[in-house]
């Protein structure tokens, strides 16, 4: 291809490591209006049984105007639009940090969203380099949905290309109590635990407490490929088998964000009342993960948390780890020097707000 043929190019290739800057701030393109179609291809895809996003009138009874989105569904439709800036070029989604819901999005609702280069290194091997950004999803009146900070693996155009001074930030270990953004309307002191279809509240939990998930649900590659169709998420890794047959690897990588919502999903069996996600504390996808593995999950209950003033809601600080083809009985984790159990495809670290007794 010339030289003017390459300068009239209709077609972008994404940015490449080399193209970030740090403070640099990209509006993503397509705004997207979500329905209730949307709402029911996540539940299709999951299979979540969390009551809140289920029923409307559940929902209403506990403040909201309608049964919201999924939170995680907000947050990988906002996350989507950020790949054809970010990460259509990434080698892997490597961690999220300090993440907070805000205002609940609902069907009707349209979201957008807009990153900021928070932080770039380059690696070892000067093939690549890692880009921190900050993502603020926000409605159509403006208001936050979901913020937070993820970092990615990008590969470099030109491996002999200057590399900008390393800036790593500093990112917080967790969302303190204090910053949680509990919906105003939110209201647990009529939540029916029948119709949750869990007896478990808050006093129910206990700081360092294990739960096994006990089910299991293999990933089918046309489910993993739908979901991420689903956010418009465009990173080749995950639909170019043609691609990723000369990659190391050999085969697409179910995105990490599916890992998650199955692990989700799966957390219903005991943390059936952790209905309402309010912060990512921390995310970290330890293994890759292909179509045909099948994921367990357990968790750890890090901490209980009251919220000022509410005497009908309490926030649960929870790690759930996901597993492939390992039932989690056992509680695999890391090992004594640091290094997690090769099962191990996902650690997740969130905060959950669940009914109190009283």
């Amino acid at each position: 291809m010339s030289e003017a043929t390459k300068a009239d190019s209709k077609t972008g290739a994404g940015r490449f490591f080399e193209d970030f800057r740090l403070g640099d701030e990209m509006v993503h393109a397509t705004p997207r209006t979500v329905t209730t179609g949307d709402a029911a291809l996540y539940l299709a895809l999951t299979g979540s049984r969390f009551a809140l996003q289920s029923s409307d009138d559940f929902a209403a009874a506990c403040g909201f105007t309608r049964a919201p989105l999924d939170d995680l569904l907000t947050f990988h439709l906002v996350f989507g639009k950020t790949v054809p800036d970010i990460s259509l070029n990434a080698i892997a989604n490597l961690g999220y940090a300090d993440g907070r819901f805000g205002v609940p999005a609902y069907p009707g609702d349209t979201l957008t969203a807009v990153s900021r280069v928070i932080g770039l290194r380059e690696n070892a091997n000067r093939k690549s380099g890692i880009v921190y950004v900050r993502t603020v999803g926000s409605n159509q009146r403006g208001e936050v949905v979901v913020d937070y900070a993820r970092w990615v693996m990008v590969r470099k155009r030109d491996a002999s290309s200057p590399a900008p001074a390393p800036a790593i930030p500093d990112l917080a270990d967790h969302v303190l109590a204090e910053r949680l953004m509990a919906p105003s309307t939110l209201d647990f002191a009529h939540y029916d635990l029948t119709l949750a279809g869990s007896p478990h509240v808050w006093e129910s939990y206990s700081e360092g407490e294990r739960i096994d998930h006990i089910d299991g649900v293999t990933v089918e590659e046309a489910e993993h490929m739908m979901a991420t169709r689903l956010y418009q998420n465009t990173a080749r890794v995950h639909f170019n088998r043609h691609a990723q047959a000369a990659e190391r690897v050999g085969r697409r990588l179910v995105y990490g964000g599916h890992v998650m919502i199955l692990a989700r999903a799966l957390s219903f069996n005991g943390l059936g009342n952790g209905a309402k996600i309010a912060a990512i504390n921390g995310g970290h996808h330890v293994n890759p993960t292909f179509a045909g593995d099948t994921l367990y999950a357990w968790s750890e209950i890090l901490a209980r948390w009251e919220i000022p003033g509410r005497g009908d809601i309490g926030a649960l600080r929870v790690r759930t780890l996901a597993a492939k083809d390992r039932p989690c009985a056992d509680f695999p984790d890391k090992g004594a020097g640091g290094e997690f159990d090769p099962s191990i495809v996902l650690d997740f670290d969130y905060t959950v707000l669940i009914p109190r007794r009283g």
